[in-house]
């Protein structure tokens, strides 16, 4: 089915060469929506919009850094100039880090009583690695919402779709950071569309479950046609939320 409000919006996607996000990506520019795929790598991001050029849609590749003011006003620069400004922005840019990770899925005493290299309790996580878990799930997305909804504001069918988990309801063992992170990021949905109420902004966020990619390959199959002890619980909490005002 076609949407025809899809038709022609300027839809920025940011982490649009990932998993994920490039479904997306695909998915509106079958819609009739000009599409800007932003992503880190941009190598992957080209290789998305490659992809929707072929099959006829309209898409624009844009390498950037969502931590970055600087690197965010270049990339709106270049989406602005060739495609128009933005009307929906999907904040997808997310991810976990080792450094904000457990290796066992629950404590035990004899982990704190006699430490064993190579164990990492949640009393051994990096306050580096749970920073920069929470810096690349919330505060990128409060600088990317910052940088690009200023031209949204007063828009008709303006829309802001923020991709959270269901991590921020029912965590997964051993992604702590992660998990809280994502949480925060609800918070932050909640708050933004009470800020723009009566602004023509809609504001969402969206909980998919685990996805399996190479990053997390802990939930893929352990065996043939047998999923891993993580992919199990994965599926147990498998569910979409969708959030907003």
């Amino acid at each position: 089915m076609i949407h025809e409000n899809l038709k022609n919006k300027v839809i920025v996607i940011t982490g649009g060469g990932g998993v994920l996000c490039s479904a997306f990506a695909k998915d509106l520019a079958d819609q009739g929506a000009k599409i800007a795929v932003l992503d880190l790598r941009e190598e992957a991001a080209q290789v998305v919009v490659d992809e929707i050029n072929a099959a006829g849609g309209t898409a624009l590749a844009v390498g950037c850094n969502v931590l970055e003011a600087e690197s965010l006003e270049a990339a709106k620069a270049k989406v602005t100039a060739e495609l128009g400004t933005c009307d929906i922005l999907i904040n997808g840019a997310g991810g976990n880090s080792p450094l904000g990770t457990t290796t066992k899925e629950t404590l035990e005493l004899s982990d704190i009583a006699e430490k064993a290299e190579g164990v990492k309790t949640f009393f051994d996580l990096d306050a580096k690695g749970i920073e920069f878990v929470f810096n690349l799930n919330f505060l990128g997305t409060l600088l990317t919402t910052q940088c690009f909804a200023k031209d949204m504001v007063g828009k008709q069918g303006a829309s802001i779709l923020n991709v959270s988990s269901m991590n921020s309801y029912r965590p997964l063992t051993k992604i702590p950071a992660y998990s809280a992170a994502k949480a925060g990021l609800i918070g932050m949905t909640k708050a933004l569309a009470k800020e723009d109420s009566g602004k023509g902004v809609i504001v969402n966020a969206v909980s998919p479950g685990s996805v399996s990619t190479s990053a997390n390959p802990d939930i893929d199959f352990a065996a043939e046609n047998e999923l891993s002890h993580m992919g199990r619980t994965a599926l147990s909490v498998l569910s979409v939320v969708i959030i907003g005002v």
